[in-house]
């Protein structure tokens, strides 16, 4: 059976291009608070999601959201729930809450900015990526060449720092509060879910590998 997660993909490739090619497409789904606040929008919370800025926007962030996605939806089927049904009705909760919730903190800052517009998908996969993070602290990524605890470390204090700076026409805050969430998100749910697991993580941190060598 087909993933969710490539279904995700497949899904917002095709809606992307065809808001490549038809601005006003773009306009209806991109994140816009003023329009949210006014005239309560509210879709845009999750139809910026569905939209990129450009090829480049919309290949890195479909890259990293297969890579993650196809691992973090697997975790909930087979180590979670053991339900492919339950398991996959919670990830794609999880992808649009995050998509959703990584915006709220740029709302909050910008609803009265009608000049302000953000799109992408990079809050929900920076959630994805920092689920993969506290599953795997200590497994090693290729680039960077750091254990995905300490990745995710310096990823954070680089978003807010760029935020701040607020230089470049990347949305560092989204990319935040997304990695935030889907660390709280994972943590919770294992918490509920699978304490029994909950704890089993928690020694993985105590177990930090190139210490123990």
């Amino acid at each position: 059976m087909i993933s969710l997660t490539l279904v995700l993909v497949i899904m917002t490739v095709l809606i992307s291009y065809q808001a490549f090619n038809r601005q006003n497409m773009l306009n209806e789904l991109a994140f816009h608070p003023a329009s949210i606040r006014e005239f309560g929008q509210w879709h845009r919370f999750i139809t910026n999601g569905l939209i990129h800025a450009d090829w480049w926007h919309l290949s890195i962030n479909m890259v990293v959201l297969f890579q993650f996605g196809e691992y973090v939806e697997q975790f909930f089927l087979n180590e979670v729930f053991g339900s492919p049904a339950t398991g996959r009705m919670v990830f794609l909760i999880f992808y649009l809450s995050a998509v959703a919730v990584a915006c709220i903190p740029s709302y909050l800052r910008h609803r009265n900015n009608y000049a302000y517009a953000a799109v992408g998908a990079s809050g929900a996969t920076s959630a994805l990526v920092f689920a993969y993070v506290i599953i795997n602290p200590w497994q090693m990524f290729v680039f960077p060449p750091l254990p995905a605890l300490l990745f995710g470390v310096f990823y954070l204090f680089y978003s807010s720092y760029m935020d701040r700076r607020g230089t470049d026409n990347i949305g560092h805050n989204q990319h935040f509060w997304g990695a935030v969430y889907g660390a709280a998100f994972i943590l919770i749910v294992l918490l509920v879910v699978r304490p029994e697991l909950f704890h089993l993580l928690l020694n993985r941190y105590e177990q930090i590998p190139f210490l123990s060598e």
